[in-house]
């Protein structure tokens, strides 16, 4: 036999700790976030282009201020009234030119990000569809949704507004420095000290809120996880008076959520305060050294005013960016925690030379199968099976025995430890999966319904199905005449996993579903646990008829439904118990006669 991949079935123990602060690169998060945005390369560049363009108009005001005031300095007595307007008129053609530049970019930066988290939002989906059941079984569905939704929204925000806003700044800041030396290179020597010191600062507080960002994104998806829980087991939570006790523990997830957010927000929040007071020193001695060269007759009061106007552009931006730090520092845990998912395993890939299953006859083989979803508990120990086309299988037992765990290993969900299963003589690793789960139609206990009509959620699985063939399997399935009671029959709308409709008239539509597949083998896991014993008989019956020629794997819980299958098989603890027909096993009154008699005793 060749070797097995067991990654999905020790998936818990594999997957990595990606929320508690140790296993992250920020480097490689920002490498990978450019490269999404390298993808739109020449709207970036026009990006730049309209950055440039704006902030170079905008330095340009402070040295026509400069000379307007020069010229009012020169005459006081005899102002040249039209060369200071013209330099002022000058001043607002700069501005409202910057604007208009300014407004362009913000548009096309928020068509930018718009396209960068579509694409990473449906990166993030693409992956979660190759992604093992094992993943799923392991992870709240609030949590992922949580990264797909909120983690990219923070994301959308930054790149949107923070990205241009730290560009400009560098413009500005690299500009405004170069005029301010070109004016008075003495007093720039304030910077060498001021910019250094708000440096150090802004690098050792972003070092420690970083965390704190981290943690709030896990705390906001533990409490998404927790939420979509409680809110799918309302009628649970009801029916067994918890509403005060899951108020209590939504109360202490919802104040874990708020206290990260507040630490987060609350040690972020100091980042800017403390560069606006170094920034605010840095401007006293400007205006302090300024007039101290003034009376030495080194500077003209237009110098020192546009060396002040330029300064406080200077300072502006750095003071910008340190506030900028705390909203960067989200999107970035956003990002790991994004980027972490699509770091995650993804179902072993089939072999270069595996087959396609076709006119698959249903001859289904276990040779000394052995599993567990962990190394250290073992589920399935040493299980043999042959099952001959056509026939209808039933597997019986007690919680825990292993029966869905069968089903898992029957359809690939997850790959056997050792031995090995084959349909109609070939080793199910070596097909693809697509062929082997085309194979099967599939009916769970955990029915799943979308939103959409009832023709298609019954058509689901086969394409170019037409009204008549929906219509003669829902006869078949026994609910024909419920939905033809309905407003609209067939295109009657189903909400959000059909709770419109009840749960045993859900199950019967999963049901239609899998009847109306080309499929040569039929697995029915607890599949008529919501419906009257009448009504399964029905559907047994009339699933019989068409599943003729067909093999089915039954698992269920109430005996009775399975007294006409071809053969039972009694599993416990991983092994068969016991096998044979209805008869047979009870006459041996053995595991099944006690399982069959407490039931109907």
């Amino acid at each position: 036999m060749k070797g097995v991949d067991v990654r999905a079935n020790s998936y818990v123990s594999k997957t990595r700790i990606v929320d508690d602060g140790k296993s992250i690169n920020r480097k490689g998060t920002l490498v990978r976030l450019v490269k999404y945005m390298m993808t739109y390369k020449y709207l970036l560049l026009l990006a730049l282009f309209l950055t440039v363009g704006s902030n170079l108009l905008a330095l340009v005001g402070p040295k026509l201020s400069g000379q307007a005031i020069g010229v009012i300095e020169a005459d006081v007595f005899n102002v040249d009234i039209p060369k200071v307007l013209y330099y002022a008129v000058l001043m607002v053609v700069f501005y409202l030119a910057s604007a208009l530049l300014s407004y362009l970019l913000n548009i096309l930066m928020i068509h930018i990000s718009r396209k960068v988290v579509y694409r990473m939002r449906k990166d993030v989906f693409d992956k979660l569809m190759t992604m093992p059941v094992g993943y799923f079984d392991t992870h709240q569905s609030g949590d992922i949704i949580s990264k797909i939704s909120y983690d990219i929204d923070t994301i959308n925000t930054s790149l949107s507004n923070d990205v241009i806003q730290v560009l400009a700044s560098f413009i500005t800041v690299v500009g405004s420095l170069a005029m301010m030396i070109s004016i008075s290179p003495q007093l720039v020597l304030i910077f060498v000290f001021t910019v250094p010191l708000s440096m150090i600062l802004t690098k050792k507080i972003t070092g420690m809120t970083r965390p704190l960002f981290r943690k709030r994104s896990a705390k906001l998806g533990e409490l998404n996880g927790f939420v979509e829980e409680q809110i799918s087991g309302q009628k649970t939570i009801k029916a067994y008076n918890q509403e005060l006790n899951t108020i209590d523990k939504f109360d202490a997830k919802n104040k874990e959520a708020v206290d990260a957010y507040y630490k987060a927000d609350y040690y972020g929040s100091v980042v800017g305060p403390t560069v606006n007071f170094i920034n605010n020193l840095s401007l006293t001695l400007v205006g302090v050294f300024g007039a101290i060269l003034y009376l030495k007759k080194v500077m003209l009061i237009g110098d020192i005013s546009s060396f002040v106007l330029y300064s406080r552009k200077f300072s502006g931006p750095i003071n910008e960016t340190a506030n900028l730090m705390s909203e960067f520092q989200s999107a970035l845990a956003a990002a790991e925690r994004v980027f972490n998912l699509m770091d995650e395993l993804e179902e072993t890939a089939d072999a270069e030379d595996v087959i396609e299953l076709s006119d698959v006859a249903g001859e289904v083989e276990f040779s000394d199968v052995s599993f567990g979803y962990t190394p250290e508990k073992r589920i399935i120990n040493n299980f043999n099976l042959q099952v001959e086309p056509g026939k209808m299988i039933a597997i019986v037992g007690k919680t825990g025995a292993g029966k869905t765990t069968l089903i898992n290993l029957l359809m690939r969900f997850y790959d056997v430890d050792e031995g090995e299963i084959a349909v109609d003589g070939n080793n199910i690793n070596e097909v693809t999966r697509k062929s082997l789960r085309k194979s099967y139609a599939m009916v769970l206990q955990d029915t799943w319904l979308f939103h959409g009509t009832i023709f298609e959620n019954i058509a689901y699985g086969k394409e170019n199905a037409t009204m008549e063939d929906v219509v003669r399997v829902a006869k078949a399935a026994k609910i024909d005449g419920f939905i033809r009671r309905l407003p609209e029959g067939y295109n009657t709308i189903l909400s959000d996993d059909g709770t419109n409709i009840s749960k045993g008239q859900k199950q019967l539509m999963t049901i239609a579903r899998a009847m109306l597949l080309d499929a040569n083998m039929l697995i029915l896991d607890e599949a008529t646990s919501n419906v009257d014993t009448r009504t399964e008989i029905q559907i047994q019956q009339a699933m019989r008829k068409l599943m003729e020629n067909k093999t089915c794997f039954v698992i269920a819980h109430r005996l009775s439904t399975i007294r006409n299958a071809d053969w039972i098989l009694v599993v416990d603890n991983g092994e068969v118990a016991e096998q044979g027909t209805h008869e047979e096993l009870m006459k041996k009154g053995g595991f099944y006669y006690n399982l069959y008699k407490a039931q109907f005793d």
